[in-house]
């Protein structure tokens, strides 16, 4: 690996959206929605390169306004509600080796519905991944607001229900009746990012790999995501706060 790693961030925004038609670039703030997570992964510092995957000539349009390259349009295939990530990092990176003879060391997927995730937590997971060779990626979590334990089940064609988890061994016999401090920690991921090695993705074809490190993110306000009306009337509230701490300056140039 060269002495700076070749990043490649990837932003996913395609055009249909079934739930929000146009949720992508609905304006927030003042701004296309697919405009926050692209200018904060401009100031982030370990990023090499910006890119936006889209379906759309529109969408891809803004997303250059904003500071992402968009050097090809996503393929009709890899832009239906059934297309997973893999499919849309494995079709970016294949495009841009056959294309560029371009490679890169590690590679970023990145969300326009999070658009409260922070270019600080982004350079910290890129560093994690680089600072452990033994790792095949990093993904964000933050604590759970609900616990596993204090979850149910419908016992099928019955009016019963069960709890989601068995109670562990040596632990509470009903833990959906203890207190969530004596409970073991628990933590859910958030889908803003995650960070891969090229390998991880195009040899394990895998989003996760064997080894995977936790970044914690531990303000509430950098883990908003948009899948509802609601979610959109919450994003601005968190926005509002974080652009008064500072958390989100205007963006700069992608460096390198």
């Amino acid at each position: 690996m060269p002495d700076r790693p070749e990043v490649l961030a990837v932003v996913q925004a395609r055009a249909g959206s079934r739930g929000l038609p146009g949720k992508n670039i609905r304006p927030l703030l003042g701004k296309p929605l697919l405009a926050w997570i692209i200018e904060a992964a401009a100031r982030t510092a370990g990023i090499t390169r910006l890119i936006l995957s889209t379906d759309s000539e529109e969408y891809a349009a803004i997303g250059r306004r904003h500071g992402a390259q968009t050097p090809f349009l996503r393929p009709a295939a890899h832009a239906t509600d059934t297309a997973t990530d893999l499919d849309v990092l494995t079709h970016a990176l294949t495009w841009l080796e056959e294309h560029e003879g371009y490679r890169p060391d590690v590679v970023l997927r990145l969300q326009p519905t999070n658009p409260t995730f922070p270019s600080p937590l982004i350079d910290e997971g890129i560093r994690k991944l680089l600072a452990d060779p033994t790792a095949d990626s990093v993904r964000p979590i933050t604590p759970s607001p609900k616990h596993p334990h204090k979850m149910w089940r419908w016992v099928e064609g019955t009016d019963d229900i069960q709890p989601f988890l068995p109670a562990a061994p040596g632990g509470p016999a009903e833990p959906f009746n203890t207190g969530r401090g004596q409970l073991p920690p628990v933590y859910v991921q958030v889908g803003a990012m995650e960070v891969l090695r090229y390998e991880t993705v195009m040899v394990r074809r895998s989003m996760a790999g064997r080894r995977v490190l936790g970044l914690l993110v531990p303000d509430p306000l950098h883990t908003v995501n948009i899948d509802t009306e609601l979610d959109f009337l919450l994003a601005e509230v968190a926005l509002k706060i974080l652009l008064a701490r500072e958390d989100h300056a205007p963006a700069v140039g992608v460096q390198g």
